[in-house]
């Protein structure tokens, strides 16, 4: 991708999400995040699959950024939104869509749950699940949705990464289930695993790097 340099609207306020975001795709963009559009529209996630709620969040926002002033100010600018998850055969792949709130399924607590808790309740449902059977994988769905007027064409890009989940959690990096998730072919957790090597394996890296290899910044709509 050449030109001028594109503005990235990435559609979340998780500051580790942005770092490994901004981490795989460098210094090509100028980054924005919600965190500077403190008025930005809560888009709720209640697609069945991940690839629908990271659609629904780039459309979403794209449309209200074009209604936010002169559009040229926005030219060139494109919303980033990801939805990604866990998938854990022996759950018949939940958590899945649920992984942020996954606790939250059993009190009806609002939003997303700690991390701890998430991760305790996993444990829970894998007990007396033999190691072998215990594969997963972490999916992520990208969304980029130009800002326009009208309807945006929303780009699709998808990555995983095979592993599986340990019985007891190893490392303090990363975050969500990163310490209990062991990728195919590593020794390490992602809790354990340094950054420059999980953002070259992890399955939003495999997603970003189709992004790098599929998108086209001159598709910009309407849908058909």
């Amino acid at each position: 991708m050449t030109g001028p340099v594109l503005t990235l609207v990435i559609a979340t306020r998780n500051r580790h999400k942005v770092d490994e975001i901004r981490a795989v795709l460098g210094d090509e963009f100028r980054y924005l995040t919600l965190a500077d559009f403190p008025d930005a529209p809560t888009v709720v996630e209640d697609a069945p699959s991940f690839a629908g709620n990271a659609a629904k969040k780039a459309r979403e926002l794209a449309r209200w950024l074009a209604s936010k002033g002169p559009l040229d100010q926005r030219r060139g600018w494109w919303v980033l939104a990801d939805d990604s998850g866990l998938e854990v055969d022996a759950l018949g792949g939940a958590p899945g869509v649920h992984s942020a709130r996954f606790a939250a399924l059993d009190t009806g607590q609002a939003g997303n749950s700690p991390d701890a808790e998430n991760n305790a309740k996993l444990l829970r449902r894998l007990a007396g699940v033999p190691l072998a059977q215990r594969t997963a994988r972490f999916r992520c769905a990208i969304a980029l949705a130009p800002v326009v007027p009208g309807e945006p064409a929303v780009q699709m890009f998808e990555g995983a990464c095979e592993g599986r989940i340990l019985e007891t959690p190893r490392g303090q990096k990363g975050f969500g289930y990163d310490p209990l998730f062991e990728p195919a072919g590593f020794a390490d957790t992602f809790g354990q695993m340094q950054a420059g090597i999980k953002n070259r394996i992890s399955h939003r890296a495999r997603a970003l790097a189709a992004v790098m290899a599929g998108w086209n910044p001159d598709q910009v709509g309407p849908r058909r």
